[in-house]
């Protein structure tokens, strides 16, 4: 298959043609990749199933995985759901458009294979405005999940796009490098208290502000059974070679570094800024600054991506706070990691 690829210069000059050329294709149940504030997703007519077996086709995605379905206006939310929750609403209006995912329950317009057989679907409005106006032009509702290979790194930029999906694919519209830098917040709306299912762009202090009363879902830390949200099951994010996450103070980290080439292994570092300026290592990648999370959730992917598998054996990465968005940084870690080390 040919993937036609709209670069970013040519969206900016001529970003009607682009987007109409990529809504022309999707109206038609092809699969088109587009960037959004979090990640790129992967797009595709949200009410066929057709298209959206496309999508898993290209990432070789679990069909029992569902699928988030991104909207362009609140119409398109009603076209999907049997009611929509007060305090749903009341995170519509405070975080939509946004990286704000919500679980409604589902009338089944849906295709069957975006809510995995479900009652419930996952509906987020997306900020970045190339995404939404391509859902404006598409006029239907598109499930887009992020548009990598399956159990890859999510991309933030065309590029990653490229590496993953080129030739399985029908387009991709290249909007330049993603703002968030990691998915969208998943919130059950569908208790009668909301429930975090994965952390993601907006916090839980963000969302206590509007809803005091938010529940963080055990079942974060349980891989078995099948999943409520993206993310809930199965290996994601992971680079070409093991990560080994580190949880432990600096000096700690630099102890099992110094083991690891000791040993005669070829060793790669993921750090924050802090932590790689005390490191005397050829293969340091920093991510930001740890006292600026949103800076290391931004880059977090592009450094996952960085390292080759016949260039290192083993990447060791340093851990983050869970505070606000560390929450979605350290969730995304301990998914893409072989090992992790912990200090006692």
């Amino acid at each position: 298959m040919h993937t036609k690829v709209w670069k970013h210069s040519t969206i900016i000059h001529e970003q009607n043609l682009a987007i109409e050329e990529a809504a022309a294709l999707l109206r038609d149940q092809q699969v088109v990749a587009f960037p959004t504030e979090t990640v790129y997703g992967l797009g595709a007519d949200a009410t066929s199933e057709l298209a959206v077996q496309r999508i898993f086709d290209a990432k070789g995605r679990p069909s029992d995985n569902p699928l988030i379905v991104h909207v362009g206006d609140r119409k398109q939310v009603e076209q999907l759901v049997t009611d929509i929750p007060p305090v749903a609403k009341q995170l519509m209006d405070k975080f939509w458009p946004g990286p704000l995912t919500l679980v409604f329950p589902s009338n089944h317009a849906a295709a069957e294979n975006v809510t995995a057989g479900l009652d419930t679907v996952a509906i987020r409005m997306p900020s970045d405005p190339i995404a939404l106006e391509i859902l404006l032009k598409t006029d239907r509702p598109l499930a887009a999940p992020s548009a990598n290979r399956s159990g890859r790194p999510s991309p933030t930029d065309a590029d990653h796009v490229i590496q993953d999906l080129d030739g399985r694919i029908a387009g991709i519209v290249d909007g330049g490098p993603t703002g968030v830098g990691v998915e969208s917040t998943v919130v059950d709306c569908t208790t009668e208290i909301p429930v975090i299912l994965r952390p993601g762009g907006v916090t839980k202090e963000d969302l206590q502000q509007v809803v005091p009363n938010v529940m963080v879902d055990p079942a974060l830390a349980n891989q078995e059974g099948q999943p409520k949200s993206p993310g809930m099951k199965y290996t994601h994010y992971a680079p070409e070679s093991p990560l080994w996450l580190v949880e432990g103070d600096d000096e700690f980290f630099k102890s099992q570094l110094h083991q690891l080439i000791e040993d005669e292994q070829r060793v790669a570092v993921i750090a924050s800024r802090e932590l790689a300026g005390q490191l005397d290592h050829d293969n340091v990648t920093s991510c930001g600054s740890r006292e600026r999370l949103s800076e290391v959730a931004g880059h977090l992917y592009s450094a996952l991506r960085y390292y080759k598998k016949a260039e290192i054996d083993i990447i060791l990465c340093e851990s983050f706070s869970e505070k606000g968005v560390g929450a979605a940084i350290m969730n995304r870690l301990r998914k893409a990691a072989t090992q992790k080390i912990t200090q006692y």
